[in-house]
């Protein structure tokens, strides 16, 4: 096993025990239709989902590297990207929080997702762009609609929307 298969096992076994927990949350007089679990049982299995995924996309690689050899990484360049990376997405979620209310939520996690996207070496083809929409379409509905969480629209689109 290797370390994705390992964290992704760990990521389910976290899941269950938060799911378990989310289920002692005592219901209130004041809660709504979702009610006081609703939204830690999403989370657990969005958690358990991340983590199925991660497990099978660990197994899915090394089946492939038994199969092929592929090239070999050098690990001590990719330990000495680590901290240039970890800085380069700090640099994104700095530059998220600046633009979010001038170019709003939809247009400014199509931007995160999409720019995340390319910095991780993504190829330059139409599929970059079709993901960062669909996917900031896809969080919008879950916050704005299923939630009903609010989202801000931003000033530059502001007259479009009121």
């Amino acid at each position: 096993m290797n370390k994705d298969s390992l964290s992704g096992l760990a990521l389910i076994a976290l899941a269950a025990v938060y799911y378990w927990a989310s289920g002692q949350i005592p219901d209130s007089s004041l809660g709504d239709e979702v009610g006081a679990t609703g939204l830690p049982n999403m989370l657990a299995i969005a958690l358990a989902g991340f983590g199925a995924i991660l497990l099978v996309r660990s197994l899915i690689a090394m089946r492939s590297t038994y199969e092929v050899h592929a090239d070999e990484v050098n690990e001590e360049d990719e330990k000495d990207a680590r901290i240039p990376r970890a800085f380069g997405f700090i640099a994104f979620g700095a530059a998220y929080v600046l633009i979010l209310p001038y170019v709003g939520y939809l247009v400014g996690v199509a931007l995160l997702i999409g720019s995340i996207t390319l910095y991780e070496g993504a190829a330059r083809r139409w599929t970059v762009p079709v993901a960062a929409i669909g996917g900031a379409v896809l969080y919008w509905a879950v916050f704005v609609k299923l939630l009903g969480v609010n989202q801000p629209t931003g000033t530059l689109f502001q007259g479009l929307f009121s």
